[in-house]
């Protein structure tokens, strides 16, 4: 029997994130959106533990400049339960990240904090299994991440926004809406894009190509 083999699924609440804030709209302007499924950042030791000395192959880039998924996969589980065919995303990270959305947390009966990519301290750990057997444990790293907006220093200024706040967007189509509490993200490297997890997406419509229009104030 596989060793994931008759692990129980079950539902368990998650606290929600901040609450959201009102703006009144005086400019719009449309970003793409990207969708981010649950992916792994691992940090150089804990590739090297789970894969060897190898680097990993890129598969495809990703939409900001130097980061790229990779062909290489792994197994996440807990007590409870596991998911396979975690996607491995490059390069290496100072330290090893987890994101999973909130139905991914509720099938491993975990409940990781809402976070930007990077702020790890008290999120829960889990098991990281490689398809060659390798396996390590971290103590913590797993987050459901915060929505975000990628942005250079250019198009902020433009807008008139700032590293960290909060801001609105809107979605067309059937399932549009409005989605608050975006967070600002500057960086030189940055390109603007919008990043939502696979939950918020589906609930908005959100397909390959998609836009949204910012809402600032």
């Amino acid at each position: 029997m596989n060793q994931y083999e008759g692990l129980q699924k079950k539902h368990h609440t998650i606290p929600p994130f901040y609450h959201s804030e009102c703006y009144t709209l005086t400019m719009n302007t449309s970003v793409p959106v990207s969708t981010s499924a649950r992916h792994i950042h691992l940090s150089y030791n804990d590739r090297i533990a789970l894969f060897g000395n190898i680097e990993l192959k890129k598969l495809r880039d990703l939409s900001q400049s130097g980061q790229y998924a990779t062909t290489s996969t792994v197994t996440i589980s807990t007590d409870s339960a596991f998911i396979p065919n975690v996607r491995v995303l490059a390069p290496d990270r100072s330290a090893t990240q987890v994101e999973i959305s909130m139905t991914d947390a509720r099938h491993l009966q975990i409940t990781p904090p809402i976070r930007l990519s990077g702020d790890l301290s008290n999120t829960p750990g889990i098991t990281i299994t490689a398809p060659n057997g390798n396996s390590i444990q971290i103590s913590q790293g797993v987050i459901i991440a915060a929505r975000h907006l990628h942005i250079g220093p250019a198009e902020a200024e433009q807008f008139q926004i700032t590293d960290g706040q909060p801001i609105s967007a809107r979605f067309s189509g059937p399932r549009g809406g409005v989605l608050n509490n975006i967070i600002v993200r500057i960086a030189p490297e940055f390109t603007p894009d919008l990043h939502l997890d696979t939950d918020e997406a589906n609930a908005f419509g959100v397909v390959q190509g998609s836009t949204a229009e910012l809402l600032l104030s």
